[in-house]
């Protein structure tokens, strides 16, 4: 009996300790929230660096730890964003349209660019038409089609759209976490007690301005797309169907005359070659025959004399 008192007082002190220690720990933690004001734009990670003990490598990671993003929530996969979050949407269309006058057609085509506070960003005119690749203030898009509809005849249309929100968000949620935790490590910086650690902090202050970099060049690219829509626009000139038409009486003489005209044209050129160059060469022939065959015989005389010592 006296084991089984002695066991249900320890069992009763146990839990009577755990429930105190429950206790005093919810105590403390309504202490530290109702004590904690930072806004909502402060460093998580800054909590890390104050009062702490620096251990190269260590603070770091506990640093980049704490420090989650602090942008708005990303809306779940499938769904519109809700209230302060705007659909961010790239928008693309190509268009072709035949017109009588391509040259008139460009110049409306100029005058509603600057209409709508468009640009060209790409422009091709040849003999028959015109090629434009337009970027449209997204604000803007419907309408300015709406009036490219009244340069002519609509060949083709397509648009297309993609809802960038959640990539849009991301990247604009890393950024501004990577840009808290670079201020954080700058901070830091200044109370680093020896060359090993300014080295160390520095170190990691530079890899987070190139990724700060390429994440904000990405962002930067993206909102382009969505801020400005794009238009392919192929303006088309009339089509030019061939005719044929049977030569008439006059053409059919011209033609015979010039066909003649060409047969005279051949025969003068072969006398006048017989003239410059068959007269100099029979006689340059004729020379010859006569130094070497005849009175002189030169090939005789020299037969002779080879003739002769034999």
């Amino acid at each position: 009996m006296k084991t089984e008192k002695t066991l249900y007082r320890i069992v009763a002190i146990y839990f009577a300790a755990l429930a105190v220690s429950f206790a005093a720990g919810s105590c403390s933690a309504g202490g530290i929230e109702a004590n904690d004001d930072r806004s909502w734009g402060e460093p998580a990670a800054a909590t890390v660096w104050e009062g702490a003990a620096y251990n190269s490598g260590q603070t770091f990671r506990k640093a980049e730890d704490a420090a989650e993003p602090r942008g708005p929530e990303l809306p779940e996969a499938g769904a519109v964003p809700g209230a302060g979050l705007s659909q961010k949407l790239v928008t693309h269309a190509g268009i072709s349209i035949r017109v009588q006058d391509p040259e008139k057609a460009g110049a409306t085509v100029d005058s509603l660019v600057e209409q709508y506070g468009a640009y060209a960003s790409s422009a091709t005119v040849w003999e028959n038409g015109r090629n434009y690749s337009i970027r449209v203030p997204a604000s803007s898009y419907t309408a300015f089609l709406s009036a490219l509809g009244d340069l002519g005849r609509l060949l083709h249309r397509a648009e297309n759209t993609e809802d960038v929100s959640l990539r849009y968000y991301d990247l604009e949620g890393r950024l501004a976490t990577k840009r808290e935790l670079l201020a954080t490590y700058r901070s830091y910086l200044g109370r680093a007690k020896d060359i090993k650690e300014i080295l160390s902090v520095e170190e990691k202050i530079a890899e987070l301005e190139d990724d700060i970099d390429g994440t904000g060049k990405e962002l930067r690219s993206l909102a382009g797309l969505v801020n400005y829509a794009t238009v392919d626009l192929e303006i088309l000139g009339p089509e030019n169907i061939p005719s044929y038409a049977a030569p008439t009486l006059g053409e059919r003489i011209g033609g015979l005359f010039g066909v003649f005209g060409s047969f005279l044209s051949m025969v003068l050129v072969i006398l006048l070659g017989v003239v410059v160059y068959g007269i100099p060469s029979f006689l340059i022939l004729a020379l010859l025959f006569w130094l070497l065959f005849g009175r002189i015989g030169l090939v005789k005389k020299v037969w002779g004399l080879i003739a002769g010592k034999r």
